[in-house]
């Protein structure tokens, strides 16, 4: 059996699993990764787990040590640094006329490498903005473009429902969110209703989406024309909880006809 822990990066959006041996972490220790970008400070989201090599057989990379004090100044350096960084990229692609928005910075902890994460409407040719950030640097120089939801995963705040958003707390993957599931939970299409700060589908939609279609299984749509006692008549209304529908007869009187 192999070890592993979870290790959030503050240069990415998700957690990792990294192997670790002779090392004992708990939650929200600071650890040093080893990555295919270089060496890089994390924290520790997860205590470790055993799993067996058939599962892991693709992860090689490990946890190398727990942060020391050393590590933790070099990488509030490193902060500062990347600040600085960020200022200038933004400065350089303004004068490039770059249609780009950056939102962070990071150098690896050995400074190997230094990430730039932005997001744009379109697809940006910044090959002349990385020869210049290069140049000035001395790194390798690496340009992430991300969603609008992924800046909101990053940055945070409080949806309609007056909580801390779901995707800056504990969402890790986007799923697919459609109009159709808005529409199957009988909700206003109204985009200031539906639609999260990040201005896409609300990722909750997703959430009892499964329940609501069940529900709607035996459920006749609202328009249909469907047979009574009291003769033909169109349903005009729902209730999927109460497995109900309201129908409207040809004499116009209304009645309530169960599932």
């Amino acid at each position: 059996m192999k070890k592993v822990v979870d290790v959030k990066l503050d240069s990415n959006l998700k957690s990792s699993l990294y192997l670790i041996e002779n090392i004992n972490v708990k939650n929200k220790d600071l650890v040093i990764v080893e990555t295919d970008n270089g060496i890089q400070l994390g924290h520790v989201l997860h205590h470790y787990r055993e799993y067996s090599e058939t599962d892991i057989s693709s992860l090689t990379k490990k946890v190398l040590r727990l942060a020391t004090k050393e590590d933790l100044q070099k990488y509030k350096q490193n902060e500062i640094e990347s600040k600085k960084a960020l200022r200038e990229a933004e400065k350089i692609a303004l004068e490039l006329n770059l249609d780009m928005q950056f939102l962070d910075a990071n150098y690896t902890l050995d400074r190997n490498q230094l990430f730039f994460l932005y997001i744009a409407d379109t697809r940006v040719d910044f090959r002349i903005l990385a020869k210049k950030l290069a140049a000035k640097y001395k790194t390798r120089i690496e340009l992430r473009q991300i969603g609008v939801r992924d800046k909101a995963q990053r940055i945070g705040g409080i949806g309609p429902c007056g909580l801390v958003l779901c995707c800056n707390q504990f969402l890790e993957d986007f799923a697919p969110v459609s109009i159709n599931m808005a529409k199957n939970q009988d909700l206003a299409l109204n985009p200031t209703k539906i639609n999260g700060l990040c201005g896409r589908l609300l990722c909750c939609l997703n959430y009892e989406d499964e329940l609501y279609k069940e529900l709607r299984k035996d459920m006749p749509e609202i328009g249909t024309i469907v047979e009574t006692k009291y003769g033909k008549g169109k349903v005009k209304n729902v209730n999927i909880f109460n497995h109900t529908y309201d129908v409207e007869l040809e004499n116009n009187e209304i009645i309530v006809e169960s599932v």
